[in-house]
């Protein structure tokens, strides 16, 4: 999850500012090539809500 973190920081067209799931997750099924699965995606977003409550 680190190195999808730090790719997605590098990642100057990442969707940083969105809460949106779909709008993220539609952006990395279509240009995270450097994300090798969306499970890790999916994991990071349900710590990521989870943070928020």
């Amino acid at each position: 999850m680190a190195t999808f973190a730090n790719n997605a920081f590098l990642d100057q067209a990442f969707p940083k500012q969105s809460d949106d799931f779909d709008d993220v997750s539609r952006y990395l099924e279509m240009n995270g090539n450097y994300l090798p699965s969306m499970d890790i995606f999916d994991e990071a977003w349900h710590l990521y809500i989870e943070s928020e409550q």
